[in-house]
């Protein structure tokens, strides 16, 4: 009897990003109880895998049916007679829908369809075509899970799937991994400190607020932001907002991507070439935030963004554009740096609000932070995924606990 339940996971891409970061947490959290095969839409775009545990069994095959292309009745079917060989189908927004579709025409193993927000094609309105084919096809689907209130929103208005098909599940994170910096938190800059998880939840909510040395202020402030360099991150933007907030620090940006030269050319043209950095992909982010004295997001389109749930964790406040769920995960004292969408200058107003108020920036860090530690630990997100997928293949316990 094969004790190893083998999942096909279909992935739009497989660079690390919020998605992918969860996808591999699951994999890490399922431990020998499952092996994957991991299929990316996107050739050689695979930076994830190296953020699996080496003692996971995966495999990145190149032998596999076309997932993308032109739709035709024999693709599906070959896609479909491939699936067959796992006992557990996870694809990954609108790039591998054909899967879904081969699925829904020539049936096939249980499958479960995530989606979690939409690129800079569909940042302003969805194709109709595409919803027509998720109204189509989606029916296939044992599940279809959502990270936020928007696209739960979405699946059942415009996509129109029935209340008992949707599954929201809200992203999580290691907490343990992130503290507030030791700066704002009441002590010499030497990364990590505070008290432990446990003892945080124990305590005031305000315990972080100013114990220590003075914030750093001046050309010491650190902006910055986690974020893949694509278009629907609008980096330019937050270039732009810094540059007029008037803020004489720094702004850093975390993250690799095709945007990279638009974002330096940004900064250059407006004299910010010395200030503003763009050190690549860092894949210990808990680190990095402790760096950081603001975190801002630019962003066109969002749902759940992990990089906003990994500021907050590290007592950062958080200045972003409003979109998707960002209102509703930031604390209430947040709220006024939440900002619409069309409007750059008040972007800037708030950043240079906080930059002038280090008191401010300390109260809604440790605001924020009370939050994610109420409402954002990775420990509920993993079980609801282990109930689920459990559910799915009707074999509960079959991944483990």
């Amino acid at each position: 009897m094969n004790l190893t339940v083998r999942i096909l996971h279909i992935h739009s891409t497989f660079n690390l990003g919020g998605k992918e970061a969860r996808a591999v947490r699951l994999m890490n959290a399922f431990g020998a109880h499952a092996s994957h095969t991991i299929i990316s839409t996107v050739p050689g775009a695979l930076d994830a895998r190296a953020a699996i545990d080496r003692a996971i069994t995966v495999e990145f095959p190149d032998n596999h049916p076309p997932v993308v292309g032109k739709p035709g009745i024999e693709r599906y079917r070959a896609l479909a007679r491939y699936m067959r060989g796992f006992d557990l189908v996870l694809t990954y927004n609108w790039g591998a829908m054909d899967a879904v579709g081969a699925r829904r025409l020539f049936g096939g193993p249980p499958l479960v369809h995530h989606e979690d927000g939409f690129n800079e094609d569909e940042a302003k309105a969805q194709k109709p075509a595409r919803v027509w084919f998720r109204r189509l096809m989606l029916g296939a689907a044992h599940a279809l899970v959502v990270p936020s209130h928007t696209l739960d929103r979405i699946a059942a208005t415009s996509w129109r799937q029935p209340r008992d098909r949707v599954q929201r599940i809200a992203n999580g994170i290691e907490l343990d991994r992130y503290r507030s910096s030791p700066v704002r938190g009441g002590g010499p800059r030497s990364g990590g400190g505070g008290l432990s998880l446990d003892e945080e939840q124990a305590a005031s909510p305000l315990h972080h607020a100013v114990h220590g040395p003075p914030p750093r202020a001046g050309e010491d402030l650190v902006v910055g932001t986690v974020a893949g360099l694509r278009a629907v991150k609008n980096l330019p933007r937050l270039v732009r907002a810094f540059a007029a907030s008037g803020c004489s620090g720094r702004l850093r940006i975390l993250g690799e991507g095709p945007e990279r030269s638009a974002i330096e050319a940004t900064a250059s043209s407006i004299g910010l070439k010395e200030r503003v950095g763009l050190p690549g992909f860092n894949p210990d982010p808990a680190s990095a935030l402790r760096d950081f004295d603001i975190f801002a997001l630019s962003s066109d389109s969002e749902q759940q963004p992990i990089s906003v749930i990994e500021a907050m964790a590290s007592g950062l406040p958080v200045v972003s554009t409003d979109v998707g769920d960002v209102r509703e995960m930031v604390s209430e004292d947040n709220l006024p740096f939440i900002v619409p969408l069309d409007r750059e200058d008040l972007l800037a107003d708030a950043l240079a609000r906080l930059v002038a108020n280090p008191d401010l920036r300390d109260s809604i860090g440790a605001a924020n932070r009370a939050k994610a530690l109420q409402f954002f630990d990775e420990k509920r997100m993993i079980a609801a995924y282990r109930s689920l997928y459990e559910e799915t293949i009707g074999q509960r316990g079959a991944l483990g606990s």
